[in-house]
């Protein structure tokens, strides 16, 4: 990924990076983790200090209306100031307000690797994801959201209740759980919505960010599963809300084709293997039984199962048998 330029001023609020520990380092986007930090010693967990908050809005320029009333919206924060980055994915970002910074990149590099560019040009604690169709309705959130982090060191990543401000239902896909019918409800989840999402930036970090290779389709699902594994939490806050209007979860090929590929990829890099073998055969069964009525549509998934046996899923880091019982009792074995 390059950075074509970048403008506007950066908040003058300094902010600082909590360090690595010992070990090697790996950059964002290799999805391979960095040597485990300590969590917040006894003192600074009775005297927190404060977290800074950065926003990441990733766009690709064709929604110009819609990402002004997202920077909108994270303007309006009370509280903790936001440093705001918008990352442009294979266009020039301009015209935007004084102090928004922007990263432009060359081509598009995928959801995956535009929002490890914007992580990169962060300097909060804890990083925001809002999708560029999206924004935030409550002027309380950054203050919410900081006090939550603040209060668990352990916590590496809230995600959002996502609200139709139309009043209509929201997604099931929205619930990042299975058990899905009750949006109201929080709870500790195993996976998390890449574009409603604040993550602990420390974490991410140390875990290696999101895979650049999966492009989009289940790169949340690959860091929430290695932040897991080295002990964190993730959680779905229902009172943290994002606007986004409901829209049909449309299945196109060129989604088959990732989600298949990537779900063999996910397998391969983070599943022992007795565990990778029923989650692939679970979700191939799943899947012809949803798409039977149209056996055009599952051809496009297979080649992508295919293609993720052949492709190269960087290093494998199976998550220990430890990390799969949690997993079950937060109500997801890694097995659907």
């Amino acid at each position: 990924m390059e950075e074509a330029s970048e403008t506007g001023a950066m908040s003058e609020t300094e902010m600082t990076d909590e360090s690595a520990a010992t070990g090697t380092t790996e950059s964002a986007g290799s999805g391979e983790p960095q040597a485990r930090g300590e969590f917040a010693s006894l003192d600074e967990q009775a005297h927190p200090r404060s977290l800074t908050l950065s926003c990441v809005i990733l766009t690709m320029g064709d929604r110009p209306a819609e990402v002004n009333r997202a920077i909108d919206s994270v303007l309006a924060q009370h509280g903790p100031q936001v440093e705001l980055v918008v990352v442009g994915n294979g266009t020039e970002v301009t015209g935007l307000p004084a102090g928004v910074r922007t990263v432009s990149l060359a081509e598009n590099v995928g959801v995956a690797a535009g929002r490890n560019a914007g992580v990169e040009a962060c300097r909060g604690d804890v990083v925001l994801f809002l999708d560029d169709d999206g924004w935030y309705p409550d002027t309380g959130l950054a203050a919410h959201i900081a006090a939550a982090f603040a209060a668990d060191p352990a916590l590496a990543v809230l995600s959002m209740q996502v609200v139709d401000p139309d009043g209509g239902p929201g997604a099931r896909w929205h619930v990042p759980r299975l058990r899905a019918g009750d949006p109201e409800r929080s709870s500790v989840v195993t996976t998390f919505l890449g574009g409603a999402a604040a993550i602990r930036r420390s974490a991410y970090t140390e875990a290696g960010g999101l895979p650049d290779m999966f492009f989009y389709a289940h790169e949340e699902t690959d860091l929430a599963w290695r932040l897991l594994d080295r002990g964190y939490r993730l959680e779905y806050d229902a009172a943290a809300r994002m606007y986004h209007h409901t829209l049909p979860n449309a299945r196109y090929d060129t989604f088959r084709h990732r989600d298949g590929r990537n779900r063999v990829l996910l397998a391969r890099r983070n599943l022992p293997w007795p565990v990778a073998a029923i989650y692939l055969a679970d979700w191939m069964a799943l899947t012809i039984a949803r798409e039977h009525a149209r056996p055009k549509s599952l051809r496009p998934w297979f080649t992508g199962f295919a293609e993720g046996w052949r492709a190269d899923p960087g290093r494998r880091r199976p998550i220990s048998l430890g990390t799969a019982w949690r997993m079950t009792k937060a109500g997801r074995p890694p097995i659907i």
